[in-house]
């Protein structure tokens, strides 16, 4: 019978932090009494949880399973300790975001820090990365992310207006020229975000058109592909919200303007839509008022 809170608290927050004793330095506990807690809840259990070694840990599937629960289990006791303190009307705990780093670090820091000013009982743990976090594992309270949600069982709330375009800078289409039909884009030095040394691009207009292009730059990095774009070191496809001041101010130009690209809205992701902390219902709704009022670029 798993009746053991602290074990769970404990469990939670080993998958969240990575490490047992990452985990006890977050609870401020002894490293001995997490693993106890531990050993105590795969005991009640019957199964191993976590496939331990000296360089990582990982969920087993049953670890997986159960780890989806607790976090859900945790989260009504959570809401059910916020009525009995009367804290629902309060914006306080711990608030954990991600978002893309690029747009994160130009648009969501600012916002981030304004929001904490009008509720200082509130504390917020921002992570930036462009990597596409699973949020039940993470244990993150919600994600702003570009892009169409995948996964049904999470829920979305669009943000503001945003779509995608393919721009360089002026000194680089002086240099090789102006592509006037996306296909002319597999002739140029196109700067990839990713892995992968090849992409697909795809672009709408009076007719729609898919190019494969190949990158002369690859990075993981969505604002060093932004920089590389301001060296003129070729063409790069970005959200309008990292570029749009540059191609307002001429340190980049739009290429192929009459060809759009897909939409990619910008939104935020929680795991589900049910008695949302009052600190994720209000950030939502600040950050939504405050990124529709940046919007600045037209279509």
């Amino acid at each position: 019978m798993i009746d053991d809170l602290p074990a769970l608290t404990a469990f939670a927050r080993i998958v969240s932090a990575g490490s047992m004793s990452a985990a006890a330095r977050e609870l401020d506990l002894p490293l001995s009494v997490i693993s106890k807690r531990m050993a105590q809840l795969e005991k009640s259990i019957g199964v191993r949880l976590l496939q331990r070694t000296t360089r990582r840990q990982a969920l087993t599937e049953e670890g997986a399973l159960l780890h989806a629960r607790v976090l859900r289990i945790l989260d009504e006791i959570e809401q059910a300790e916020s009525l009995l303190s009367h804290s629902r009307r309060e914006v306080s705990g711990l608030l954990r975001v991600t978002a893309p780093g690029e747009f994160g670090r130009q648009h969501i820091v600012p916002i981030v820090a304004d929001f904490q000013r009008q509720h200082p009982q509130l504390a917020v743990q921002l992570d930036l990365s462009d990597t596409v976090l699973n949020l039940l594992e993470s244990g993150h309270d919600l994600a702003i992310r570009f892009g169409s949600l995948e996964d049904s069982t999470l829920v979305a709330r669009r943000l503001a207006p945003s779509y995608r375009v393919a721009c360089a800078a002026p000194a680089y289409l002086a240099q090789h020229g102006t592509p006037r039909h996306p296909s002319e884009l597999a002739q140029h030095r196109c700067i990839l975000i990713g892995e992968q040394r090849r992409a697909e691009w795809r672009f709408h207009g009076e007719e729609q058109v898919s190019v494969r292009v190949t990158g002369a730059l690859i990075t993981n990095d969505g604002q060093a592909a932004h920089a590389l774009a301001l060296q003129a070191a070729g063409i790069v496809v970005k959200s309008i919200w990292d570029v749009g001041d540059d191609i307002l101010a001429g340190r980049l130009q739009r290429v192929l303007p009459a060809h759009s690209m897909p939409t990619a809205p910008l939104q935020a992701i929680v795991p589900h839509s049910q008695n949302l902390a009052p600190r994720v219902r209000a950030f939502i709704d600040y950050l939504q008022a405050r990124l529709r009022q940046a919007w600045r670029w037209d279509t």
